[in-house]
């Protein structure tokens, strides 16, 4: 089994909506980089239920994706399973219910990973391909963010 899953979710022809997916690219372009070969980063896309079975192979699963929360667009949050279900006005995106819903099917055939999220929150969605200014501007720090999660979840301070 490997320790962690990084899943990027999210419409690129939908602007902000895109941003779990620009952020796998990234990290695509510096998979040779990280010393730790426990860590796959993949591009979910639009994210269905029907990917649940990759759930079963991690210990660890992190989201990459938007939340709503009337933030402040390019606000960056770190948050935990406990926390997305105890709040039940938390949007993630669209894909938060067929996540959930993918652990606990996960869950039924034997084994649920850990989930955290790191998303931010959106300026605009709407048809586009590029991200609004203000989540261009907030990319790298969102980036920064994910390493350090990406980090944390391996046990280790930093990547080659």
């Amino acid at each position: 089994m490997k320790r962690l899953l990084v899943l990027g979710v999210g419409n690129i022809l939908m602007q902000d909506e895109g941003i779990g997916v620009h952020a796998i690219n990234e990290f695509w372009k510096e998979k040779e980089d990280w010393k730790d070969a426990d860590v796959d980063f993949i591009d979910g896309g639009t994210f269905t239920q029907d990917i649940f079975y990759l759930f079963e192979a991690y210990e660890n699963i992190l989201v990459l994706d938007i939340v709503r929360a009337n933030q402040t667009p390019g606000t960056i949050f770190c948050l935990e399973e406990n926390q997305l279900r105890k709040n039940k006005k938390q949007m993630l995106s669209l894909h938060d219910i067929d996540l959930l819903d993918s652990l606990g099917m996960a869950e039924m055939r034997g084994h649920r990973p850990y989930l955290r999220v790191v998303g931010i929150e959106p300026a605009t969605i709407d048809w586009g391909t590029e991200l609004t200014p203000p989540l261009a501007a907030a990319f790298p720090d969102y980036l920064k963010i994910v390493r350090k999660h990406i980090n944390e979840i391996l046990g280790s301070s930093d990547t080659a």
